[in-house]
């Protein structure tokens, strides 16, 4: 009762959030998902607690119906979170099949195992799998299952291809099995949101977002509000209302981030509108945020998406940063400048007002032998001529106090320090660093998703050519650029834009691995992307 009264009560505040959406303001929005952003480790944490439980109870589980629907909730926690493990459970469920005496449930694991292929960017399996049914040996709910993962497979082929006859001919496929979507569900926000996806097919946003609205006016689940608010952005992007687009994605991503997912496709569409409209800073925070959970869900076509994008951005950012310091650099030397003419300046003052006092105490002592050389004047002549020799020689001692303290400057102004400023402005040791660091976190990355990467890319070469990386290394240039292959980075030219070098460069480290290989030399960088 106590479970139930919780969700009513999430059902009720997601309503109520939904009911006041419009009166946020975008910018409210941005500030409330950077927000969000910040506190993603939480929601992580609050999943993986609830995966860690999941668990506990499927080793203690004794009962083979309970392991099963155990493996099945794994199966979904991890579908969106990291691919890989949620293949595993897949797998588990499996396992289990035989002993349930179900057959009719083997279907339902070959439509899993398509979707989480799917999710991993597997495509040609993913259809193996799908191929494997025979749609009229299905039930309506696993029928309605199967449409939808198929039109799951060919929205994300349609994503994956560049080439327009081809994507037409993809997106024709998802229509179809939309379709059959519409004939086979029953009337609900699942069907409402599959029929105003049509709408924007046949370009009526208008009645698209009607639709939407009243849907994210009735209490919703987050998931479902989550697709409502991103069809609602497609549906804003048909009518070319960027503003809205933009607060219905970040609504979108608000959400994903909340129910801990790691394939989205909001929060990189966000970040390209973003750029766009000029907030650079606030896009690159959120295209790395996208690309650090589409590589820890490994979700293949999140992450082509992110890195379409990314080196546009990144580059945008780079040289915003050296506005930046250029900027930083002319304010400091403004500063260095002021600062020595203000002490040029005091010293110049107190000289001054030194020497007005000297000139002063001069004058007095001066005034006052005046006043005895004339009352003796009229004595003698010689008594005059020695007044003015030693008036002569004050003058002669104040010249030569003011040669040595200008001297004295001179060797302040030698014993400044402005030039080390100026080499450590100069000094490009920050991007060096920070590159190394980059390279460092893709490394690691890369190492914590392929472990054995290395030794596996040095079994499809010869003895002589196993290549391994130096104390200190965890991966070295031809190590990085066969693990880019892996991921699916093929393009030498941008091969070479991630690791800074030429093509010519790249081209000679793939010829000359390639000419070490075991098996067919024309192959080797496809085997390379089936470790």
């Amino acid at each position: 009762m106590r479970a139930y009264s919780l969700l009513l009560f999430g059902f009720i505040n997601v309503w109520l959030v939904s009911i006041h959406a419009q009166s946020v303001s975008l910018q409210q929005v941005l500030n409330e998902l950077d927000r969000v952003i910040l506190q993603k480790e939480i929601y992580h944490s609050q999943r993986e607690e609830n995966i860690q439980n999941l668990k506990e109870r499927l080793q203690h589980s004794s009962d083979i119906w309970e392991k099963y629907n155990l493996c099945g909730s794994l199966f979904y926690e991890y579908l969106h979170y990291q691919a890989d493990s949620s293949l595993y459970y897949i797998n588990g469920k499996s396992k289990i099949l035989p002993e349930l005496n179900r057959p009719d449930l083997r279907n339902e694991i070959i439509i899993n195992r398509a979707e989480v292929m799917g999710v991993m960017g597997m495509y040609n399996e993913a259809l193996l799998e799908l191929q494997k049914i025979n749609p009229n040996e299905l039930e309506k709910g696993t029928l309605d299952y199967y449409y939808r993962t198929y039109r799951a497979y060919y929205g994300w082929i349609a994503d994956y291809t560049a080439e327009a006859s081809a994507k037409r001919k993809y997106l024709k496929q998802t229509d179809l099995y939309r379709d059959s979507i519409l004939l086979l569900s029953s009337p609900g926000p699942d069907r409402d949101i599959v029929f105003a996806e049509k709408k924007l097919l046949y370009n009526k946003p208008d009645e698209a977002i009607t639709l939407l609205k009243q849907l994210s006016s009735q209490p919703q689940s987050m998931q479902k509000l989550a697709y409502i608010n991103y069809t609602l952005s497609e549906a804003y992007e048909v009518k070319k209302d960027v503003e809205k687009q933009m607060y219905y994605l970040a609504q979108t991503a608000i959400l994903d981030m909340k129910m801990a997912v790691r394939e989205y496709a909001s929060l990189q569409k966000l970040a390209r509108l973003i750029y766009e409209q000029g907030d650079l800073e606030r896009a690159y925070r959120y295209l790395n945020c996208s690309m650090e959970d589409a590589v820890a869900c490994n979700a293949r076509l999140r992450f082509l998406e992110v890195t379409e994008v990314y080196p546009i951005i990144d580059k945008a950012y780079k040289v915003k940063e050296a506005e930046e310091q250029a900027i930083t650099k002319k304010l400091l030397i403004c500063i260095s400048l002021l600062a020595f003419l203000f002490i040029v300046a005091t010293f110049y003052l107190y000289y001054w007002m030194k020497k007005l006092s000297a000139m002063r105490k001069s004058l007095y002592e001066s005034n006052t032998q005046l006043v005895a050389v004339n009352s003796k004047l009229a004595q003698t002549g010689k008594i005059k001529e020695e007044y003015i020799a030693r008036y002569l020689d004050r003058c002669v001692s104040y010249l030569e106090k003011l040669e040595q303290y200008r001297r004295s400057l001179e060797k302040l102004a030698m014993a400044s320090k402005i030039e080390e400023l100026f080499k450590t402005i100069r000094s490009e040791q920050f991007l060096r660093d920070e590159r190394k660091n980059f390279y460092n976190e893709f490394d690691k990355s890369f190492l914590n998703l392929f472990p054995n990467f290395i030794n596996d890319f040095n079994n499809l070469l010869s003895e002589d050519g196993k290549i391994y990386p130096k104390s200190g290394e965890l991966l070295n240039t031809e190590l990085r650029i066969f693990a880019l292959i892996r991921l699916g980075v093929t393009d030498a030219a941008r091969i070479a834009h991630f690791l800074g070098y030429s093509l010519a460069t790249v081209y000679n480290y793939r010829s000359k691995i390639r000419n070490k290989a075991i098996g067919d030399k024309e192959n080797f960088e496809q085997e390379v992307m089936n470790l």
